[in-house]
């Protein structure tokens, strides 16, 4: 018999917020968030969690769900299961480990986790109270997040320049094999928000942080700094520096000098010195290559197409510009893992025309070899030399998670798993909370797991990816592999549809083209997989 839905009573008090590990989901608002971010949640999904959390204390039967979530109408047991296994990904459960979401053979779901509830307060105290993010361990030795530098000239155009400066200084900091630095994706989550430096330390693991802003007036800048020890809330240094707008990257070798010599007062300042940057002929070219990062870290078809645009601009003024070439090269890489690409054959060759010579240039920067690297894998399909460009950039940047991201996929292209996943989670634990997760988690870290036959974790990364990109195809390709492999018919199916929806042309053929350096044996597994899910010949 099917439960009705549950009548208001007068004079009720209105939704309730619920507390569970470090998520909060919001009745009133209708809002799921994990610490201070929130989860995006189909609205289906959304009303399943939380018919399924209030009434926790009991088995609720796929009758009871129907009732509530689809108001009675008549739905597929597959369209029940498909919304269960998305809200147990909201919460970062799996039907593996039904942590939160358990299933009773013959009885029903349960939402088994500890529940906490309240009323009267903020989704920000109630993010807190709920214990935020997990605290994560002090790694060996020092740690440092850079968090995004307050713009205060005023104007949102210069947005994009504070931003870089902070990018900046966290590269030059990485290159510090004594330091552990936090992603840039990972500390920018704190952007635009007031926090208490104690808990930025307990969420993303550093013993101190850098914070700072950026002031920039007719053809002045002005930055400020300060060093605060996370564990304690205490000021270990704090400077100025002012110059002219031309001596930008000046101020950002002497800002890093000052910190890592408050932090590391054995290290040696000479060796930041030997390994910084190389900077652009002009700052109006540092400018446009900034912006295009941007709009790169947008990841769709338009802003890529955008991306280039600007490039091409730096490189007008700059031809010689190392990183606008690198960061070209890579977007036309990207366009052809999306299968965006309007002229196959001319922008590969362009491609790789632009990463052979950005390492001609660049020969003294970690970021230039790994997008270089990832161009050789998709333009050239050339596995080795592009594992060669990515150890290179290892060496010169060993905590950039994008390049273990980058040398893990070459590694698991060339065979050798356990590497692979090995550099899957050193990436993973120095951008714990990466909002551009889905690059490493969707295509390094389910395929992966899909070649080691590990199908389920290769379906929970293809997930995690696809909830923060639903547009990122190779997820979608992944998911769609591991659940044939897994029995999951139906759900292979839908990704499948989903994957061709927005690459309508996309043939196991045309597949084969941009996957040529992978293993004849492990393509046949692949393809046989993506053939059943639907993908035509």
């Amino acid at each position: 018999m099917l439960a009705l839905p549950e009548p208001k009573v007068a004079g009720e008090v209105g939704p309730l917020r619920y507390l569970f590990e470090d998520f909060v989901l919001d009745g009133d608002t209708r809002e799921l968030r994990r610490g201070p971010d929130p989860v995006p949640v189909p609205p289906q999904v959304f009303d399943l969690l939380e018919y399924l959390i209030r009434h926790r204390d009991r088995v609720v039967s796929k009758d009871d769900l129907i009732a509530s979530v689809w108001g009675g109408r008549i739905v597929s047991e597959s369209a029940v299961t498909t919304r269960i296994n998305a809200a147990r990904s909201a919460v970062n459960d799996s039907g593996e480990e039904q942590r939160l979401i358990r299933t009773l053979p013959r009885k029903g779901i349960r939402f088994a986790g500890e529940v906490r509830e309240q009323q009267g307060s903020d989704v920000a105290t109630a993010a807190v109270e709920a214990g935020a993010a997990p605290a994560l361990s002090l790694p060996e030795g020092s740690s440092i997040a850079v968090l995004p530098f307050d713009n205060m000239s005023g104007d949102p155009e210069d947005d994009y320049f504070a931003d870089g400066m902070a990018e900046e200084i966290i590269t030059a900091l990485s290159r510090c094999g004594s330091l552990f630095v936090i992603a840039r994706n990972s500390s920018f989550t704190y952007k635009g928000r007031s926090v208490d430096v104690r808990q930025v330390g307990r969420e993303l693991g550093v013993r101190y942080v850098l914070e700072g802003s950026v002031r920039r007036g007719g053809d002045r800048l002005r930055f400020t700094g300060q060093l605060i020890d996370a564990t304690t809330g205490g000021h270990i240094w704090a400077d100025r520096f002012e110059g002219s707008e031309n001596d930008v990257f000046g101020l950002q070798d002497r800002i890093t000098e000052s910190v890592v010599a408050a932090i590391e007062p054995k290290l040696q300042l000479a060796e930041i010195r030997r390994l910084k940057n190389k900077p652009a002929a002009s700052l109006h070219a540092y400018d446009l290559l900034l912006r295009a990062q941007q709009l790169e870290y947008q990841f769709t078809e338009e802003s890529l197409a955008e991306a280039l645009r600007y490039l091409a601009r730096a490189l007008e003024i700059d031809p010689s510009y190392a990183p606008a070439l690198a960061q070209a090269a890579f977007c036309y890489a990207e366009r052809r893992d999306q299968g965006w690409a309007t002229d196959q054959a001319w922008e590969a060759a362009e491609g790789l025309r632009l990463a052979a010579r950005a390492v001609e240039l660049g020969t003294d920067d970690g970021n230039v070899f790994w997008m270089a690297a990832f161009a050789e894998l998709r333009l050239r399909m050339d596995a080795r030399r592009a594992r060669d460009l990515a150890y290179r950039s290892l060496e010169f940047n060993p905590n950039s998670a994008v390049a273990l991201s980058v040398t893990s996929r070459i590694e698991a292209s060339l065979g050798n798993t356990k590497k692979a996943l090995e550099l899957l989670s050193r990436a993973e634990r120095l951008s714990p909370r990466d909002p551009r997760g889905w690059f490493i988690a969707g295509g390094g870290t389910a395929y992966t797991y899909f070649q080691a036959g590990r199908f389920a974790e290769s379906v929970d990364a293809a997930k995690r990816a696809l909830m923060q990109n639903p547009r990122f195809t190779v997820a979608l390709r992944n998911l769609a592999a591991s659940l044939v492999r897994l029995g999951r018919m139906d759900e292979a199916a839908e990704a499948m549809r989903d994957l061709l929806a927005i690459e309508p042309q996309l043939t196991l053929t045309r597949l084969r083209g941009r996957m040529m350096n992978v293993d004849e044996h492990l393509w046949q597994d692949y393809s046989a997989a993506l053939r059943r899910a639907g993908l035509p010949e």
